[in-house]
C-alpha cells in the first residue's frame, strides 16, 4: 500500500513540475518580448526566469536549430519535449501502479 502511495504522490509531483515549468518557459518568452516595456522592478523576476530557462532552451537549439528569420521556434520544441516527457514518466509509473 505504501509503494502505491509512493507512485501517485511520485506521478502528482511529475505533473505539477511540468506544469510550473511550462509556465515558467511562457513567461520567460512572454518577457523577452516585451522587455524594454516592463519596469526596472521587473529585472529581477526576468533575470531568474533567464536563469532556469535558458539552459533548457539553449540545449535544444543546440539539437534543433529552428530558426527562421527573428522567430525562434526552440521553445515549441522545448514545451512539446515537457508535455512528452511527462506523459512518457507517468505511463511508466501507472504500469508500475
Amino acid at each position: 500500500m505504501l509503494l502505491l502511495d509512493s507512485i501517485t504522490e511520485l506521478q502528482l509531483f511529475v505533473a505539477a513540475f511540468a506544469w510550473v515549468y511550462v509556465l515558467a518557459l511562457l513567461l520567460h518568452i512572454l518577457s523577452q518580448w516585451v522587455a524594454p516595456a516592463l519596469p526596472y522592478a521587473f529585472r529581477p523576476v526576468t533575470r531568474f526566469l533567464y536563469d532556469i530557462c535558458e539552459p533548457y532552451l539553449r540545449f535544444w537549439r543546440r539539437i534543433v536549430p529552428l530558426q527562421v528569420g527573428p522567430l525562434d521556434f526552440s521553445p515549441y520544441v522545448a514545451l512539446f519535449a515537457i508535455w512528452i516527457g511527462a506523459q512518457v514518466l507517468n505511463s511508466i509509473l501507472n504500469q508500475l501502479h
